[in-house]
């Protein structure tokens, strides 16, 4: 059922309430769940389709990254315990084929594929975790449960509409705001090869807090330093300074009409020798753990002034687990309805609800709220957002998100 409302609030740049936003960057324990765990879901997909063009049914959505014991000092540290790193789904591993009359079992490498994928993208993330001392390897996947699958093999190929896994929704909204817009950009410089090149003492776990009340944005930075490259107090404020002037120069170019403020690490206390000191780049060598689906939604970000829904996007199969799919496709149809209204959509709010077993190009409500500029016609943008709504659930649009979705092209955290 499609219901496209007005919305009786004021679009968020607006709003008296203080605005909060978080993004947990790429090296966070939370972050690092979810990244290897959407890894080892396109692995699979394309495993399956590689060998038998089509993909069998898989969740590897609730990865865990359990902390280690370090203790890092200016020039180096010592690595007492490893963290330990667990993925943990549902996976077919087994796969009958018919040969004439006859039929074989094949089976498909499941535990190679996600202790690999773990391995290759922990590599990408950090550049002082050795993987072969700091960190060790495990995984816990198993087949999936009879009724799960047989939804999943109605769903399979391609000139079919999927059903959905569950009865689950997704949300979504356009565009950013500017608390929004540069708590992401900001994590992605710091996080970026070119400032890593020439801040070679900022790891990756950062963490960006946000807040906003009225024109005034405070911006607060936890940043992982890697003791190595830091030889004395001075230099470790060296660095955390060169984040906190990195952050404001960004902040002037993208939100220059906000005045904008930037802490770095404020639980140091220099006096006493506290300080964010690791040896790898993460929390996650000290204690600090980590969870799929703990972290940012699938836009990116953390927003309680926002609606979100709690589901972890990443890991889940990208066919017709509802779960990624909706929360996906609201964010992209918020973002097609915004960008078409061309300025007369000061703000557009998608929430989709699915049921289990029923095409997920047919969500059981459609709900879209819109916030209208002054003075512009609410029927020509509801138009606006009924086109958008049928040109996205439909059956080449979540074919081809399926796509996007393997490839890696798709934002899920």
């Amino acid at each position: 059922m499609l219901k496209i409302t007005r919305a009786n609030f004021l679009p968020i740049e607006k709003s008296e309430f203080p605005e909060i936003c978080e993004r947990k960057g790429v090296g966070h324990p939370d972050s690092v769940c979810d990244a290897v765990a959407d890894a080892c879901s396109r692995a699979l997909c394309q495993y399956y389709l590689s060998k038998y063009n089509r993909v069998y049914h898989h969740n590897v959505d609730k990865a865990a990254l359990v902390g280690g014991t370090a203790k890092p000092e200016f020039g180096g540290g010592l690595i007492i315990q490893p963290q330990y790193f667990l993925i943990v789904g549902r996976a077919i591993n087994q796969i009958l084929i018919e040969c004439g009359s006859e039929s074989k079992l094949e089976y498909i490498p499941v535990a190679t594929i996600c202790i690999e994928t773990q391995r290759r993208e922990l590599e990408k993330i950090f550049r002082n975790l050795d993987l072969n001392k700091d960190i060790q390897f495990d995984y816990a996947v198993r087949p999936g449960s009879i009724d799960l699958t047989g939804v999943f093999d109605e769903s399979h190929h391609t000139e079919e509409v999927p059903l959905a896994n569950d009865t689950s929704f997704g949300v979504g909204y356009a565009p950013y705001s500017d608390v929004e817009k540069i708590t992401l950009e900001a994590e992605y410089l710091l996080n970026s090869p070119q400032f890593k090149d020439k801040c070679k003492g900022s790891g990756e776990d950062i963490k960006i807090m946000t807040e906003r009340i009225g024109n005034k944005i405070g911006i607060t930075v936890a940043a992982a330093m890697v003791s190595k490259y830091i030889n004395d107090a001075d230099e470790y404020l060296s660095y955390t300074n060169q984040i906190k002037d990195s952050v404001l120069d960004l902040a002037a170019k993208i939100i220059p009409e906000k005045e904008v403020t930037c802490q770095v690490n404020v639980a140091d206390n220099i006096e006493k020798g506290i300080m964010y000191l690791t040896i790898t780049g993460t929390s996650a060598e000290a204690g600090d753990d980590g969870e799929v689906g703990r972290g940012n939604r699938s836009n990116g970000l953390i927003t309680p002034c926002r609606t979100m829904s709690l589901e972890a996007v990443c890991g889940k199969n990208p066919i017709n687990h509802v779960g990624k799919i909706y929360n996906i496709t609201a964010t992209e149809m918020a973002r097609e309805i915004y960008k078409r209204g061309e300025g007369n959509i000061l703000e557009a709010h998608v929430k989709l609800l699915s049921q289990i077993g029923h095409p997920i190009t047919e969500p059981w409500i459609n709900s879209i709220e819109l916030v209208p500029a002054d003075n512009v016609n609410f029927t020509t943008i509801e138009k606006i957002a009924q086109e958008v709504s049928q040109e996205m659930l439909s059956k080449e649009y979540f074919i081809d998100l399926r796509k996007r979705l393997i490839s890696g092209k798709v934002q899920v955290f």
